[in-house]
């Protein structure tokens, strides 16, 4: 896998670029992991409800359905690489922002912090999603973001360990002087590590790949047929912004769930079930990354959306224990949909390649469907009745993979 040189040189490997590009992942890995943790903490610091704290996911979510286009009219017009080190800088500041509201302790801009951090999560994940996809060979592009998308999930592993012991151990926060000071501690620390990426990150080599060097022999020599008539892709689009949502409740909501549904259990002891759960995650990613290359993605995401409509119904029923537990092998199922959903969507568009990419990363902003809803009926009726609205969700995802990903 090797690029040739702008001056006509040799050809360079694109292992260095793709490693770099491949890291970003676990950067917004890391911050989606601590962004569901955070909803319990304020919670129970805080004092805020179930559906007040799904602010925190409005805000990250809604980032990304403001951000998403222009950071894809940014990325086409200046490059993968700004679109990459403007995103880490961006990361960053938000990250520091986290400090000051830790002091105000007040929830709203804790909020605000979010907002901003998730804005560069936006830029970053728009331009990295893109890159891998076209950074070598078109037939390998589902396997290289299904690899990419395991160090994603990498990183939401990290953040529930993170929280059990920093954000739930009453010794840290009262040697910290309080439950604030962690959340401070902890952003102050990734603002600090993202900044000093974005450095290496723009002294770096990272090619402009050409659209012609990552598309078939002839894929640009017709006009392209318009997005809006390319059934897959519009399909593809309303099924990722439904499956954001629905991963959106699950994690969101997790730790209310085990806590509710498995008597003694302790936020701190549902940190690490969660740390179980985005494990399976991980597993299930790496695992269908190996199993796509055998199976069709399309016959493998309908058979993992029908799993997860009978898991959460399970979890829908409020069964002791077994409802909670019912969520793990939710996580091994979801961890293939997003990489899977959207390669399938964006196959096959030629010269529309990059704006399909850039929209598609805009369904992402579907993560604000279902949490505040599901916030709601938790406070109202408990947590279980709420995975039922996920439940819906995958089956939209089952029939894509069925039905939806068809190219008519």
């Amino acid at each position: 896998m090797a690029i040739k040189t702008n001056s006509g040189g040799p050809a360079r490997s694109l292992r260095g670029p793709l490693a770099l590009a491949i890291s970003c992942f676990v950067i917004w890995g890391l911050a989606y992991g601590l962004l569901d943790v955070l909803n319990k903490h304020f919670q129970e610091t805080l004092h805020v409800s179930k559906a007040q704290s799904s602010w925190l996911q409005i805000a990250y979510f809604g980032a990304y359905l403001i951000w998403s286009i222009p950071a894809g009219i940014l990325m086409r017009t200046r490059g993968y690489k700004f679109g990459l080190v403007s995103g880490l800088i961006v990361i960053a500041l938000g990250a520091f922002l986290f400090v000051p509201a830790g002091q105000i302790a007040s929830f709203p801009y804790f909020v605000l912090s979010m907002f901003v951090l998730a804005t560069g999560l936006c830029a970053l994940e728009t331009a990295a999603d893109t890159y891998v996809s076209v950074l070598g060979k078109p037939e390998h592009a589902t396997q290289r973001l299904n690899l990419a998308q395991s160090f994603n999930a990498l990183g939401v592993f990290c953040g529930p360990i993170i929280a059990a012991n920093l954000l739930f151990n009453p010794d840290v926060a009262k040697a910290l002087g309080g439950p604030q000071q962690s959340v401070q501690l902890i952003y102050l620390t990734i603002g600090i590590a993202v900044l000093i990426f974005a450095i290496v990150m723009g002294r770096a080599w990272l090619p402009e790949v050409k659209l012609e060097d990552h598309l078939p022999a002839g894929a640009l020599e017709s006009p392209a047929k318009p997005l809006l008539k390319q059934r897959h892709f519009v399909f593809g689009f309303v099924t990722l912004a439904v499956y954001i949502a629905a991963q959106v409740g699950v994690y969101a909501f997790f730790l209310n769930q085990a806590t509710e549904t498995w008597s003694g259990m302790t936020t701190a002891n549902a940190n690490y079930l969660f740390s179980i759960g985005v494990l399976c995650y991980l597993i299930g990613r790496f695992a269908t990354t190996a199993l796509i290359a055998v199976v069709s993605p399309r016959v493998v995401l309908a058979l993992y959306g029908v799993a997860n409509v009978i898991l959460c119904l399970v979890a829908s029923a409020g069964i002791q224990k077994v409802s909670a537990l019912a969520l793990i092998p939710v996580f091994f199922f979801m961890g293939t949909m997003f990489p899977t959903i959207f390669t399938l969507a964006i196959r096959n568009l030629g010269a529309n390649t990059k704006r399909a990419s850039s929209l598609m990363v805009m369904t992402i902003g579907g993560g604000l469907l279902l949490v505040y809803p599901m916030g709601l009926i938790g406070d109202k009726f408990g947590m279980s009745p709420a995975f039922l609205l996920p439940a819906v969700g995958f089956a939209v995802v089952a029939y894509y993979g069925w039905k939806g990903a068809d190219e008519r």
